[in-house]
Order: structure tokens, then sequence, then C-alpha cells
């Protein structure tokens, strides 16, 4: 059985009751943190999972709604881990994610000062190993294994799923993307496809343009559910959707996929969670 907890269901724009775009998996006693979204540390809080006990952090791209706790991820992790020589943070994401990772504990550079000045137990700043990946296995430890392909969410690129696969079981998380032959290949035969969606007839009716435009690089409830339906998953979790479902309203998005996807649909707030099986 792998665990999927939608941290955050959110959207760049921030919502009380949504946090960030930010998915929690579970598999094998891994903690997967996939995405680091506005309040992702709050969330994980409330289903007892602290930065601490992270296996590693999956970032799918670097659109600023995904990575927006990037810092506050590194920093309470490093200040809450209190076993001496505690082993690196292993962040896999697309090139550049180097970069951007280096940038995140630069900017905290005079805080992570203070802290080694102040405390005789903190003596080098936050470890992080960071591996870049398009393609390819990318973990296998202890019983899981991790693979990425390229999704398509130009101008955003590369932007990358990831499917982790515990014994027979698989989830893939798709990040941000419209349909491409890559995540179908990734996602074929998983047990579950974890997708962002948003509703294109909803979207299309706001008159700024900036809005409309988001509809280039992301897919529609139907589109998802497409992909979905060719791979032959078994269960489409549905998350950051946009714009957020309004209560009561979340059969009105089940049924768009439906009627494309004959499977098990999921939707739901921040901390909904699915058990995933064969």
């Amino acid at each position: 059985m792998i665990e999927v907890i939608l941290l955050g269901t959110g959207s760049p724009i921030p919502d009380p009751l949504r946090a960030g775009p930010s998915t929690l998996v579970r598999a094998e006693g891994q903690t997967l943190l996939v995405d680091c979204g506005r309040g992702v540390l709050q969330r994980a809080t409330a289903v007892g999972v602290g930065a601490n006990s992270l296996t590693a952090l999956l970032l799918t791209h670097l659109h600023s709604d995904h990575i927006a706790d990037l810092g506050d991820v590194l920093i309470t992790r490093w200040v809450t881990t209190f076993a001496p020589d505690p082993p690196p943070l292993p962040i896999i994401g697309p090139p550049d994610t180097a970069e951007v990772v280096d940038a995140m504990l630069k900017a905290f550079g005079p805080d992570i000062g203070y802290r080694i000045a102040h405390h005789a137990d903190l003596t080098e700043p936050p470890a992080v190993e960071v591996q870049e990946h398009i393609e390819g296995l990318v973990w296998d430890r202890d019983g899981v294994r991790i693979t990425v392909a390229p999704t398509d969410h130009r101008p955003v690129e590369p932007s990358i799923g990831f499917r982790i696969t515990a014994g027979h079981v698989s989830v893939v998380l798709a990040g941000d993307t419209v349909p491409c032959q890559t995540l179908d290949e990734l996602a074929a035969g998983a047990d579950a496809l974890v997708h962002t969606v948003i509703r294109k007839d909803l979207i299309q009716a706001i008159p700024q343009q900036r809005v409309r435009d988001i509809c280039d690089y992301h897919s529609s409830v139907e589109e998802a559910a497409g992909t979905a339906a060719r791979a032959g998953v078994g269960t489409l979790i549905l998350t950051h959707c946009v714009p957020a479902v309004a209560p009561g309203q979340e059969d009105d998005w089940r049924a768009k996929a439906a009627s494309v996807f004959d499977g098990r649909v999921e939707i739901g707030p921040d901390l909904h969670r699915v058990e995933v099986q064969h």
C-alpha cells in the first residue's frame, strides 16, 4: 500500500482554506514530499510529519507556487534535527534545481550564521544532496523505486513527473502539465495518478488575459482524466484545482472526470488521504 496525502491543494492565489501545492507520499516506511508550496509544513504537522522526518524532497518544476516554502523546509529540518552528523536531505528535481537550492540557502545566510554562532551543536549549514534529472530511475532504496519523465508545462522547461513504486503498487505524480506522450508512458498501468487540474470552462470567462493564459499549460479536468484513461490507471486524484473547488461542488468536478475516465476519482480539501493498493 502507498499512502497519498494532499497536503496543499491550492494555487498561486492565497486561499485561507488551501495551502500551496504539495503532496505527501508514504511507502515502505519512507516519507516523500512532492513539491513544497506555501504552508506545507503546517499541513505536514497536521498529519504528524515534521521536516526532520522527510526521506526526500521531490520537485516537479520550479514555479514559485510549488517551491514557495523550500527555505522553510531546509531551515526547519536543520534546526529540528538533533542527531549528530545527520545525512543530507536528498532533493530531486529538474535542471536548475541546484541553483535554486543554493540561492535559497544564500538568502537565509544571515539566519544560518546567527544559529551557528548561537548553538554549539550547529556547526555547518543545512546539508542537502541535490540531483537533477529529466528521465530514468532516480531512486532505488529499501523497497522504493522512483522514476521520472519529462512533462509539458512550457515555457516552464523542463518539468518532470514522478512514478513511485513500492512492491506491486505504483503512484504517479504529474505536476503541472498538458497531456503528453511522456506522461502517458510514465503513468502506464499505475494504480493511481495524482494530477493538477484547472476548469478551463470557468477560467476562459475571466476578463484578465494573464489569468486566461494558464489554460495554455495546464490540463483541464477532462484532459487529466483522458491521461488516466489512456494510461489505464485505477484511481485519478485531482489536486491544485483552479479555481478552488467550492464546497458542495466536488461532484461537478468528479462528473467532468467521469465523462472520460471510468475509474475511481478522488478530490478533496487539504489533508485528503488516499490509500492506494494494487
